[in-house]
C-alpha cells in the first residue's frame, strides 16, 4: 500500500453548549490521507493555528509522504521529525503531526480490520470518563444547577474552569468550586482546571481554599507549566496536580514527570504528536506508577486510553465532543460515565464531509 495524496481542510464549526446564548465557534483542522488501495485515513486537531497546519501539510508534508508506506508509522514520524522539526519546536508542527499520525493509524486499523486501541495495546474498550462542563462564562448559579443536572444524568465526575476575572478574584473561584461540589453531591469527583493562568502565589491561595471541597485534581494551574513552581505547589497542597494536555512531544512530558511536577499525566493525541507519541508518554508515566487522564477530544483519545493499563480518566469535554458530533456521523457518547470504544476498524468514525462542507474556510 502506498500514499497517493493528502488533503488538508480547515473548518470553523458552531458548537452548542448548555445555556450559551449563541453557539461557540470552534476551529479545527482535518487531514485525509488517501492510498492506492482505496483506504483513506482521517486525522484532526483543533485550537492550533488551523491555516498554518493546512499549509504545512499541503506544501511540505504531502509531497514528502507521497509514495510512502502508510503502515510505517514510526519511520514516518521519525523522518518527518528530522526533516522538519529537529530542534523540537512545538505548536504548529506538533499539532499538524498529530493529525497526520492519527490518520496513518486510521489507515492501519482499517487495513487490518481492527480498532486502533487494539493495535496500540488492547487493554480495555471501556473507559471511565469525566465531563468538562464548567465554563468561565457561567454564573455561579449556572454551575450549581448544571452540576446537579449532569449528576442526575449519570455523570459523577465533573470538571470546571477556574481563573475568573483574569485571576483577580480568588475567593469567587473558590466559591464556584464549592457550588459545583454542592450541586454534584459529596460522592461525586470534581476537578478544577486553570489553563495555565495563575501565578504560583494565586494558585496556592486557591488550592488551600479549595482543599475542604475534596478536589480530585488541580489541572495546569501555573503559567507555562513551569516545572520548578509546579513541583513547589505540589508539595504545598493536598490536591493532586495534573498537567501536559497541550505539551508537544515526549520530552516535555518527561520533564514534568521526572521533575516531580505532576501526580497525573495528561497527554492529548491531537497535540502531542498523535498515537505514535502519545503511547510513549503513557508508557513513561507507567514506569513512574503514574495514572494517565487523557485530555480534550475524547473520540481520538479513547483509543490511547483503551490501549494502556494506567488509563485512569478520559476527558469528555462538551466543546470537542460537540465538534465531533458535526465532524462524524457516529461519534459515541458515554453511558453512566463509561465510554465504550467502538469495535470498528481504525478510528471507528465516519467523517461527515458533506455535513461540514459549509463550514470549511479558506
Amino acid at each position: 500500500m502506498k500514499i497517493t495524496h493528502i488533503e488538508a481542510k480547515s473548518y470553523l464549526i458552531p458548537v452548542e453548549l448548555p445555556r450559551f446564548p449563541e453557539p461557540e465557534m470552534s476551529e479545527c483542522f482535518v487531514v485525509l490521507i488517501h492510498t492506492d488501495e482505496g483506504i483513506t485515513g482521517v486525522g484532526a486537531t483543533h485550537r492550533a493555528n488551523r491555516f498554518a497546519c493546512r499549509e504545512t501539510v499541503e506544501r511540505e508534508i504531502s509531497p514528502f509522504l507521497t509514495g510512502r508506506d502508510p503502515f510505517a508509522t514510526e519511520r514516518i514520524w521519525d523522518d518527518l521529525f528530522w526533516k522538519f522539526n529537529q530542534r523540537r519546536m512545538t505548536g504548529v508542527w506538533t499539532a499538524t503531526m498529530s493529525a497526520v499520525d492519527i490518520a496513518l493509524w486510521d489507515i492501519k486499523g482499517k487495513a487490518f480490520g481492527l480498532p486502533i486501541y487494539r493495535l496500540l495495546g488492547d487493554y480495555s474498550p471501556d473507559i471511565t470518563a469525566y465531563c468538562t462542563f464548567g465554563m468561565l462564562e457561567y454564573t455561579r448559579n449556572d454551575l450549581g444547577e448544571l452540576a446537579s443536572e449532569l449528576n442526575a444524568a449519570g455523570w459523577d465526575k465533573l470538571k470546571l474552569k477556574v481563573c475568573i476575572e483574569d485571576s483577580k478574584n480568588i475567593p469567587e473561584d473558590a466559591a464556584r468550586v464549592r457550588t459545583v461540589r454542592e450541586g454534584a453531591g459529596d460522592e461525586a469527583e470534581i476537578m478544577m482546571d486553570a489553563n495555565h493562568l495563575f501565578s504560583p502565589m494565586e494558585a496556592l491561595e486557591l488550592a488551600r481554599m479549595c482543599e475542604p471541597y475534596n478536589v480530585k485534581w488541580f489541572e495546569e494551574p501555573l503559567y507555562g507549566n513551569d516545572i520548578k513552581n509546579l513541583k513547589e505547589l505540589r508539595a504545598s497542597t493536598a490536591i493532586p496536580i495534573a498537567a501536559g494536555q497541550q505539551e508537544g512531544m515526549r520530552w516535555r512530558h518527561r520533564d514534568l514527570i521526572v521533575g516531580g511536577a505532576v501526580d497525573i499525566a495528561q497527554p492529548d493525541v491531537v497535540f502531542v504528536g498523535g498515537y505514535s507519541e502519545g503511547i510513549k508518554v503513557a508508557h513513561l508515566a507507567q514506569a513512574f506508577n503514574m495514572p494517565v487522564a487523557t485530555h480534550g477530544w475524547p473520540h481520538f483519545n479513547m483509543h490511547l486510553a483503551g490501549a494502556i493499563s494506567n488509563a485512569w480518566r478520559l476527558e469528555y469535554h462538551l466543546g470537542p465532543a460537540g465538534l465531533a458530533g458535526h465532524l462524524f456521523t457516529n461519534a459515541p457518547s458515554p453511558v453512566n460515565g463509561i465510554l465504550r470504544v467502538p469495535d470498528r476498524p481504525g478510528l471507528g468514525l465516519e467523517f461527515n464531509e458533506s455535513g461540514v462542507r459549509s463550514y470549511e474556510d479558506s
